[in-house]
């Protein structure tokens, strides 16, 4: 059957169901993400005295997961480019249900850390693995929309996380049962990933052609994207060249960009209950706490909402800003009204995440396919340095440092990502995916 017959048979019905689909099961894997790490930021306590932790240690746990993601980031990814997506598409989820059902069993804090440890790393593969999924699939028009929706996921995830996680330790749940329930969307997001077909544009890259386009022409709706696929050349991809002539401005841009937007937002909103009880926003800071991560869902909602109306850049550059100048307020105004405190704080929630929306965009666009999966996988690995670096200094600084310091460490880091961002950082809206990689490289 043709590549033509084979179109025919497909509704532009059935290809919008396709896209959403593969919108979902992208996203979901994003939602697990951001639950994994929110959960653990309601139960820390308790677990830190039922296991009977330092505060070192209380920190280690917290950053369990993201250490898995640094080291499972850069390996899935480099599986996915060599394998194919569609295979460890599935397959890193299936680590993930094993590692979530291991934790109603854990009883000591190297069991728990190890358990988390192997999370992360599915999780890390899972970056690596479903955007470049997602980007080679989505039209070049609505693919910042579809990347950007995966960012929405994780935040509703973890502001999730914190309903249930409260909601279930006010009625004296033991913590193991509230870690273990990422049991029940992973094992739903793992059935309804069976199926997806591999990626026409890692195909292509492979010489595999005629399979390419069989599968562009059927789930592929707009011409000029099918035929920009064609246009995709069988390069070898390697580590190194992340780092050569032609692609070392995107690579340093999309890991510096991720690891200053992520770095100080994990440190806050992991203890953003304790953080906001320092500042006397109530006994326990629970309502502020939900307070900030429910902003910073609405923050990458608009974003996401935006992002094909008014470009990359201007949700990338001027929220970094904005984010560093709050902190500031925080750190030197030690008198300031708690409720100034509070609103400083949702403001940073919400032009944090308005950025960090497109923390999901830019690896797939400014990458060719050869490097999307690898590339994907060194950002996400370095942004969850600097996520698990904050996540685990972080009681440590508000206890020693005390909290002015720390919070001008933080904006410090936020000036970083934006003057980089400002420097490095292209304008991707609505080209073709073979164009942007070409670009980098004149």
């Amino acid at each position: 059957m043709t590549t033509t017959a084979v179109a025919a048979t497909r509704t532009p019905e059935e290809r919008k169901r396709f896209l959403l689909r593969l919108t979902l099961v992208v996203a979901g894997g994003m939602f697990i993400d951001g639950y994994v790490l929110g959960i653990v930021g309601t139960v820390i306590g308790a677990i830190t005295t039922d296991l009977h932790m330092s505060v070192y240690g209380e920190g280690l746990i917290g950053a369990a997961a993201l250490i898995g993601i640094f080291a499972g980031g850069p390996l899935g990814g480099w599986l996915a480019d060599r394998f194919g997506r569609k295979p460890m598409f599935t397959l890193d989820l299936a680590l993930f249900v094993v590692g979530s059902v291991l934790q109603f069993f854990v009883d000591s804090s190297w069991q728990l850390f190890l358990v988390r440890l192997l999370m992360g790393v599915a999780i890390g593969a899972e970056y690596s693995i479903s955007w470049p999924l997602m980007t080679e699939f989505a039209p070049a028009r609505l693919r910042g929309r579809c990347l950007s929706f995966a960012e929405v996921a994780w935040y509703i995830g973890f502001v999730g996380a914190f309903i249930v996680g409260f909601a279930l330790t006010a009625v004296d749940a033991d913590w193991r049962l509230v870690l273990g329930t990422s049991t029940v969307p992973a094992v739903i997001l793992f059935l309804g990933r069976l199926g997806v077909p591999e990626s026409p544009r890692w195909l292509m890259s492979k010489g595999r052609t005629e399979e390419a386009e069989r599968i562009a022409a059927t789930w592929i709706a707009d011409r000029a994207d099918r035929a920009d696929i064609t246009e995709e050349q069988q390069r070898p991809g390697r580590f190194g060249m992340l780092f050569s002539r032609e692609h070392w401005r995107s690579t340093t841009f999309i890991s510096v960009f991720w690891f200053c937007t992520v770095t100080p937002y994990f440190a806050i909103a992991t203890f953003s209950a304790s953080v906001l009880a320092r500042y006397g926003l109530g006994e326990d800071g629970l309502v502020g706490a939900i307070g900030v991560n429910g902003v910073a869902l609405a923050g990458v909602v608009v974003s996401c909402l935006l992002i094909e109306r008014v470009g990359r850049r201007m949700l990338t550059i001027p929220q970094q800003w904005v984010c560093a100048v709050v902190l500031v307020i925080i750190a030197l105004w030690s008198s300031a009204p708690p409720v100034l405190v509070l609103a400083c704080f949702l403001v940073f929630a919400f032009a944090n995440a308005m950025c960090t929306g497109l923390t999901g965009v830019y690896p797939g666009e400014v990458l060719p396919t050869e490097l999307r999966g690898i590339g994907t996988g060194f950002a996400t690995a370095v942004s969850r340095v600097g996520a698990a670096i904050g996540t685990f200094l972080f009681p440590w600084s508000m206890q020693d440092l005390g909290p002015a310091t720390t919070m001008l460490v933080a904006a410090g880091i936020c000036v970083v990502g934006a003057v980089v961002s400002q420097v490095l950082a292209p304008e991707t809206t609505g080209r073709a995916l073979t164009g942007i990689s070409t670009a980098d490289q004149d």
